[in-house]
């Protein structure tokens, strides 16, 4: 009977054995495909486009204040989803609209790459979003609604 081992600790302990053999015997190339789909992963997030930095206002009026501002404010803007933020010293603070809960994850390099990951934050049923501490490098925001809404923002110079 073919599932006799399922009785017989030692036949089912040389069965896993040999299905963790077969595992550490995959092909390089096969592992390096597989990563390469997972880098896809987050190929469905939307382009939001950048639609105000009060930094660019900031240096059309630079002979108009004497003091910069203590905060920036960035939109971002997506066909589905409008990610409004405030960079102040302490956080990121941000909110999207149409409000839905979700996530939000900050990246310093490729989106498509988990160790870029530099800080992650729960969207509430508001909307609203802190990232603390403000990344201190150039980075861009994945924001994932629950409706499964997918929005990723342009580079962001802190």
């Amino acid at each position: 009977m073919p599932d006799d081992w399922l009785n017989d600790d030692d036949r089912l302990l040389a069965v896993l054995a040999d299905a963790l053999n077969d595992a550490r015997a995959v092909p390089p190339g096969f592992v390096e495909a597989g990563k390469a789909a997972y880098a896809w992963r987050a190929i469905d997030a939307e382009l939001a486009a950048l639609t105000y930095d009060s930094a660019a206002d900031l240096e059309l009026a630079g002979v108009l204040r004497a003091d910069s501002a203590t905060l920036r404010a960035l939109t971002f803007a997506g066909a589905d989803l409008t990610i409004e933020l405030e960079l102040t010293a302490e956080a990121l603070l941000g909110q999207i609209s149409p409000v839905e809960a979700g996530d939000v994850t900050a990246y310093s390099g490729p989106v498509t790459d988990e160790v870029s990951a530099i800080g992650t934050a729960v969207i509430d049923e508001l909307g609203f979003f802190v990232l603390r501490p403000v990344p201190g490098e150039p980075f861009r925001l994945l924001c994932r609604t629950a409706s499964g809404t997918a929005v990723l923002t342009g580079v962001v110079s802190p």
